[in-house]
């Protein structure tokens, strides 16, 4: 195995942004490659590490602070982590990249309506009829980075642009090898 630097690659964005969509192609790409990763998305966790957790702001902060947690023992350990979770307040991302250090933010930007309009679960339809509580984008807000390393427009760009965009990135901070 090649010797590689941890870091965390955080992907924040609304839901149906396409940050499950371009972390999978990264996994792919950087798998291919035979780096050693680790791929945190936030649906799947909610099911495993943050059961019981519920969608109040103090349990989304909490939420988070357990996925960062979990990627920054892996950083620590060489390992390249992919983080796909909604996020959606800006003090808490603040407080997992400071704690973890290498850390790259990639905010997965779509306007709203596009959001919607690919909403395969149906949550934005269930959230407008009020069957919803406290979604973000619609009655709970999503707080964009302020300065994030990566931005991917998804509803401008292709998937391999945006992919394009973080590999540039990551390879222009050190963290891609050979």
């Amino acid at each position: 195995m090649m010797k590689q630097k941890g870091v965390t690659i955080w992907f924040t964005g609304l839901s149906g942004a396409g940050k499950t969509t371009i972390t999978k192609a990264l996994a792919e790409h950087l798998n291919q490659k035979d780096y050693s990763i680790e791929v945190l998305d936030g649906d799947v966790v909610r099911q495993n590490l943050t059961k019981g957790l519920g969608f109040s702001k103090e349990d989304r902060d909490e939420n988070i602070r357990r996925i960062g947690f979990v990627a920054n023992l892996l950083t620590k350990h060489g390992v390249i982590v992919l983080v796909s979770a909604i996020s959606p307040y800006q003090q808490i991302r603040q407080e997992v990249r400071e704690k973890i250090g290498d850390f790259v933010e990639v905010f997965v930007n779509a306007p709203l309506a596009t959001c919607e309009s690919r909403d395969v679960k149906g949550l934005y339809k269930k959230a407008r009829a009020g069957e919803i509580k406290g979604f973000t984008g619609i009655d709970d807000p999503y707080e964009a980075p302020l300065d994030p390393e990566v931005e991917c427009r998804t509803d401008l760009e292709t998937l391999e642009e945006s992919l394009s965009k973080v590999l540039t990135k990551l390879d222009n901070l050190g963290y891609l090898v050979g």
